[in-house]
């Protein structure tokens, strides 16, 4: 069977580049016809996959994105808004799938994350839906943390406070950071040395740089060093974050809830980690009298990445981490125990690479899903 030809915009940003990187280790260049696509350099030559050296195309030439199987975007909104659009004006016919939010919530597209919602993703492909969409970071990491407990209807609703990392926003929001750490080291150096300066001077000096004009805050606006930042994304009518109200909106579209929904609502707040998205959650359950350890294995024997670590403070804090969990596919949950506020309330503490599982790899897992319904 002639293999698909899979067109990729993007592939060297962030996330295109843990997709690559992903694919390769995987082995899945083996059943497709790549494409590359730039729209900074086409026509240029690109790195080589499994020994070829790839020619460069026009990321902005419909001829040649009407000639594709399948398009992977993980350019981001701009050129989505720019392309998908003039696709569909031209009728194309084949699969698009993106890591961006843009087109998340159209009636026709569908947000992938297979290990949870494969009966949703089965049932548009049969229906022939073409519109196939990475979900929310946080919300993805959620789901696959939680994934037993929503699968067995155990959920009635949840709270999420999140802590996610720079890398979220961006690689020049992960430089940022590191060059707002280097210019705080270099400034409190001498004093940091001198035992006859007090802690509060030094801490003093380092609040006062922190929120000076000389930090550099080119791409946050504000200081990320030392600092948590407690808004992410533009402001909704209700006093939401957009990023807030995905918890709830993307969540129930995974799940395939809509319009019967599960209330999921939170805070979502900027860390200076580098990499992997956390999450406290307060779960109302639906069960009082399912115990801990009913729960743990409930969750643990849902899916083959999600990793209950027991609530206890060496397993905590040596792997329900983000230095822990970075660059890896475990998604981990620790903490759990029965809150006071009585027998049906859960506490949870969830961390996942927002990277992999929060991105780039429900895209990959789509792509070869698709691979194997052409074959069928």
């Amino acid at each position: 069977m002639k293999k698909l030809k899979v067109g990729f915009i993007g592939y060297r940003g962030m996330v295109g580049s843990v997709l690559i990187n992903r694919m390769l280790e995987e082995g899945d260049f083996a059943h497709i016809d790549p494409v590359f696509f730039s729209t900074s350099n086409p026509h240029g030559n690109t790195y080589p996959i499994n020994g070829t050296v790839y020619k460069l195309h026009d990321a902005y030439d419909i001829e040649q994105l009407l000639m594709l199987d399948v398009i992977i975007s993980t350019h981001g909104g701009e050129y989505t808004n720019t392309m998908y659009c003039k696709l569909e004006q031209n009728n194309y016919t084949g699969f698009w799938l993106d890591a961006s939010s843009n087109l998340r919530m159209k009636d026709n597209a569908v947000i992938v994350l297979d290990p949870i919602n494969r009966a949703v993703i089965d049932k548009a492909l049969a229906s022939g839906v073409k519109l196939f969409i990475g979900g929310n970071c946080t919300v993805s990491l959620m789901l696959l943390a939680l994934g037993g407990l929503f699968a067995n209807d155990l959920v009635e609703w949840v709270s999420s406070i999140t802590y996610q990392a720079v890398s979220g926003a961006g690689a020049n929001n992960m430089r940022e950071l590191l060059q707002q750490w280097h210019m705080v080291a270099q400034n409190s150096q001498a004093i940091l040395n001198d035992n006859k300066h007090s802690i509060l001077e030094l801490d003093a000096k380092i609040n006062q740089l922190i929120n000076s004009e000389h930090l550099p805050r080119n791409y946050f606006d504000y200081p990320i060093a030392g600092n948590v930042l407690p808004w992410i994304d533009v402001a909704m009518a209700n006093g939401q974050t957009k990023e807030e109200w995905k918890g709830g909106a993307e969540a129930n579209k995974i799940l395939g809830l809509v319009p019967n929904t599960i209330n999921i609502d939170g805070m979502c707040v900027r860390v200076g980690a580098m990499r992997c998205h956390s999450q406290a959650l307060t779960i109302k359950l639906k069960d009082k009298n399912l115990s801990v350890t009913a729960i743990e294995k409930i969750i643990q024997e849902h899916n083959p990445w999600v990793t209950v670590v027991a609530n206890n403070k060496q397993d905590t804090l040596s792997k329900l981490t983000p230095a822990a969990i970075s660059n890896t596919l475990k998604v981990a949950i620790g903490r759990l125990r029965k809150l006071n506020f009585g027998d049906d309330f859960l506490g949870a503490f969830t961390v996942g690479d927002q990277l992999l599982w929060g991105a780039a790899e429900p895209i990959r897992r789509m792509l070869n899903i698709i691979i194997k319904h052409h074959a069928n």
